[in-house]
C-alpha cells in the first residue's frame, strides 16, 4: 500500500506487517501513521526521503508505504534491527 491514507486503512484492516515512513515525512503524516501502527503493534521503519521512496515505487513523493507480504516485512524488520 502506498500513501498515508491507504497505509492507515490497511493497518486498520490488519493487512500490513510493517510500515516504512519517509525520514522527511510531514509531522501530520507521522502522527497519523505512527500512532496507529503503534496501537496495532505494526513495526515502523524509517526509510529514505519521500522523493526516493516515490521513485522506487514509480510514484511522486510518498511519505508512507505498507508492506503486506509477511516474509518480506519480517526480513525488513530483522535487517533494520541488525543495523540499529
Amino acid at each position: 500500500m502506498i500513501g498515508v491514507d491507504a497505509v492507515r486503512d490497511q493497518i486498520r484492516a490488519g493487512a500490513v506487517w510493517c510500515v516504512v515512513v519517509a525520514d522527511d515525512a510531514s509531522p501530520r503524516a507521522m502522527d497519523k501513521v505512527v500512532r496507529l501502527a503503534a496501537a496495532k503493534a505494526v513495526p515502523l521503519l524509517t526509510g529514505p526521503g519521500a522523493a526516493a521512496i516515490g521513485a522506487q515505487v514509480g510514484k511522486p513523493p510518498v511519505m508512507a508505504v505498507g508492506v503486506r507480504d509477511r516474509a518480506l516485512a519480517g526480513g525488513m524488520v530483522q535487517l533494520a534491527t541488525a543495523h540499529s
